[in-house]
């Protein structure tokens, strides 16, 4: 098996800190493999071929065929090893050069010595093996090749196998030989340092490329890259989500024909680049569209951002603001308040008073109850915190619910039934608002709704937009002229409500990214629904 690209090689014990990619390091060895067998055939050629003109294997022919052709045929062995891997990149690649030395000194001396200008073939081996190896072990090949030739000539010289020798053209052989692979020493190490700053530099993008698509995947906004073709080049997980799209489509109007239109619009003129997409599961989605020219090609950037997200934060803005005016002027009035609900009780003491009187100073009082809790009701828009949303799983949750809320307010359980699917369901919702939404449903639906004609239904069940709760009474409903202000503040249909109760549970719902709606069932039954986020499918803010 290939090693791994990114492994790095040490090939010789004696080099330090030489080491380059193990695909590189493979693919210079089979260059080099690739020259000793073009080396080795043309040995073998030029010799059958010109044998009379030749200077190939003129001393001794015999020697020249041996030699040639061992070194065909180690060269193919070696082939065969590289291909298959059955020795290590070091062994593999030092066996290659010392058979270099061993085998052309053969070569040479068989030529006519040093003077045949074989001896040069040893430089390509010596700078092979510093490509190669590098560090050390390139002096290591260099003295090796060196040795290798000044015993060519003191063999020859003391055999007389030729009729003159030259020990100046053995050691200026040699000192090339040192020249060489000390260049190619040097060049070894540059190609290191090359090679790590590569990899440096590959591994910065790779770690760019992820934060980069962490960050474009979490956003809160749906981003869409299509070309000039509405082809969908990429997308990420919140656009999927606001499309309500299990899978990434292929063209932009499998989304929506509508964008389709609206997007070859933009393109024929560039100022109309807002566009308000109403999706087939009723959200409401802003879609801007962005040109993305890029070096090759030209794409285009669409950002969807949700409504209900955009409403949430102007919501918060505005609790914020309506809640220092509100908490001033309520304390303002609480005083004062305060001070006659106080005179009227003890008003109400005096034993002298007539019948007539006595009526006046109950007004007095019931209406002093009734400001006070319209004061309460505003400071709680003073009190609003931000939501801190976290996952309930709505059930068991709601069982718990019921329980304190029948505790609290003395009444039968009994009174409510609770409907619940199988499948467990959970929301992302602050639970402290959930709480106060749920009080002013359920105390509506006890105060309006009928009670003693039957059970206050409360349900929850899944829907496209996400898990949602239902509180179903008996109470003659709302009229269709009054739903239209149902959730306006200071609405109500009743004496002594304060009409804030719906406003506030609507403020609280938007500031979770829910939504609180009202309906007539079939049966002409008072329904709110309450749709929440889906925990499961909620990407959490970055």
């Amino acid at each position: 098996m290939p090693p791994n690209t990114n492994e790095t090689i040490f090939p010789c014990p004696f080099s330090k800190g030489y080491g380059i990619p193990a695909r590189q390091a493979w693919l210079l060895l089979k260059v080099f493999l690739v020259y000793r067998l073009i080396l080795a055939g043309l040995f073998v050629t030029l010799f059958y071929s010109y044998t009379d003109s030749s200077l190939l294997g003129t001393y001794d022919s015999q020697l020249f065929v041996y030699s040639s052709q061992s070194y065909l045929l180690l060269s193919i062995l070696s082939g065969i090893c590289i291909a298959w891997r059955l020795t290590s990149y070091t062994t593999q690649a030092q066996l290659l050069i010392f058979t270099d030395i061993f085998i052309l000194t053969l070569i040479m001396h068989a030529s006519g010595g040093i003077n045949s200008g074989m001896g040069a073939l040893l430089a390509v081996s010596i700078a092979a093996g510093g490509l190669l190896i590098g560090g050390r072990c390139a002096m290591l090949f260099a003295a090796l090749a060196s040795l290798a030739v000044l015993t060519e000539q003191v063999v020859a010289d003391y055999s007389h196998s030729f009729d003159s020798t030259s020990y100046a053209n053995a050691g200026m052989l040699g000192a090339a030989f040192f020249t060489i692979a000390l260049l190619s020493y040097i060049l070894a190490q540059r190609s290191e340092q090359i090679f790590k700053l590569a990899d440096q530099q590959q591994q910065t993008i790779t770690k760019l490329e992820d934060l980069n698509t962490y960050i474009i995947q979490h956003l809160q906004s749906g981003i869409i890259i299509i070309n000039k073709q509405q082809a969908i080049q990429m997308a990420n997980e919140s656009a999927l989500r606001l499309a309500n799209l299990p899978v990434l489509p292929v063209k932009l109007g499998d989304i929506s024909s509508y964008l389709a239109q609206a997007f070859q619009v933009w393109l024929a003129d560039p100022e109309q680049n807002l566009v308000l997409l109403q999706l087939p599961n009723q959200s409401e989605i802003h879609c801007r569209f962005m040109p993305l020219p890029t070096g090759h090609e030209f794409f285009y950037m669409i950002i969807l951002e949700d409504i209900a997200l955009y409403n949430q934060q102007v919501q918060q803005s505005k609790l914020a603001s309506l809640g220092r005016l509100t908490a001033s002027i309520a304390h303002e009035i609480r005083n004062p308040l305060g001070a006659i609900s106080h005179a009227g009780q003890l008003l109400s003491e005096n034993p002298l008073l007539s019948v007539q009187d006595r009526r006046l100073t109950e007004i007095i009082q019931t209406h002093s109850v009734r400001v006070s809790h319209i004061i309460e009701d505003i400071l709680q828009l003073s009190r609003r915190t931000d939501s801190r949303r976290e996952k309930i799983h709505l059930k068991p949750w709601l069982d718990n619910y019921l329980k304190n809320f029948t505790l609290e307010h003395v009444v039968d359980i009994g009174a409510f039934k609770f409907s619940y699917p199988k499948e467990p369901l959970c929301a992302f919702i602050d639970p402290g608002h959930l709480r106060q939404i749920m009080d002013n449903l359920c105390r509506n639906a006890l105060k309006y709704g009928q009670p003693e004609a039957g059970q206050i239904i409360l349900r929850i069940f899944d829907t496209q937009q996400g898990p949602s709760i239902e509180i179903v009474d008996n109470g003659p409903g709302i009229s269709r002229e009054h739903q239209s202000q149902l959730f306006e503040p200071f609405f109500t249909t009743s004496s002594s409500g304060t009409g804030l109760g719906l406003y506030i549970s609507k403020e609280l719902a938007e500031l979770n990214q829910a939504k609180l709606s009202y309906y007539l069932t079939d049966d002409n039954q008072s329904c709110f629904r309450l749709c929440l986020l889906n925990a499961e499918h909620t990407i959490i803010d970055i």
